[in-house]
């Protein structure tokens, strides 16, 4: 895989840990941790969809130079989710049951159940107002990060059962707001991918068939357990 492909690879796998990791907040922990979580939970628990401009960076223990994406992301409750890359071109979208990864410079679609990405009694999206992982993940830390532009908590929480892909989740969320505004995925290998979130909206009531995609003629379909198996050629 050349260069290219590698950083379109490393981008849509952080994409999906992402997704994985946003199912929601814990509400169990210490006076001041649960009440912030609590904010966040609420926060969520009314917005039926959201959108935003994001950046994307995967920083890597074996790559010399972090991979880099951005767009616009939008999310739905029951598992709908769109990721329009511009840079690197590519979408990752989702209509709660079918994922499909496209990469037109590469003119092929990677079509895969979602289910089988992730576990089906895992809400897809915190950021669509779904699900509450307090029984699978405890908070480590929490503070508050405080700056001349932003005032930010910072929330640490790592899973209770061990999980290679997902070995800590960080949320910055605003102060404010409780929005999250910021999310670092840190995988077993020390792997990180940080996603900004920017001009965010919520509730903006986003079609359905707004999460469907059509597959451009003369496109290589390709099917497969995961989509990530067959980018890497594994």
């Amino acid at each position: 895989m050349g260069r290219s492909g590698m950083r379109k690879f490393f981008l849509w796998a952080g994409a999906i840990l992402i997704l994985h990791s946003l199912s929601s907040a814990p509400m169990i922990f210490g006076m001041t941790g649960t009440a912030v979580l609590a904010e966040i939970q609420k926060r969520y628990e009314t917005t039926a969809d959201f959108e935003a401009q994001f950046v994307q960076e995967y920083v890597g223990k074996v790559m010399q130079r972090p991979q880099k994406g951005e767009g616009q992301v939008y999310f739905k409750k029951k598992g709908m989710m769109r990721w329009d890359y511009q840079t690197p071109n590519q979408k990752l979208i989702s209509n709660g049951q079918t994922l499909w990864y496209y990469q037109p410079e590469e003119n092929q679609v990677f079509v895969s159940q979602l289910s089988r990405i992730i576990k089906e009694r895992t809400p897809l999206a915190f950021l669509a107002g779904e699900g509450n992982l307090s029984q699978e993940f405890n908070l480590v830390q929490w503070n508050e990060a405080v700056s001349q532009k932003e005032e930010n908590y910072v929330v640490e929480l790592a899973p209770k059962e061990p999980n290679p892909a997902l070995a800590k989740l960080i949320l910055t969320v605003d102060r404010k707001t409780f929005t999250v505004t910021q999310t670092d995925v840190i995988d077993g290998l020390g792997n990180v991918t940080r996603t900004r979130f920017m001009n965010i909206k919520t509730n903006v009531s986003h079609p359905d068939s707004f999460f469907n995609f059509t597959i451009p003629p003369g496109t290589d379909v390709l099917r497969s357990e995961t989509p990530a198996s067959s980018p890497s050629g594994k």
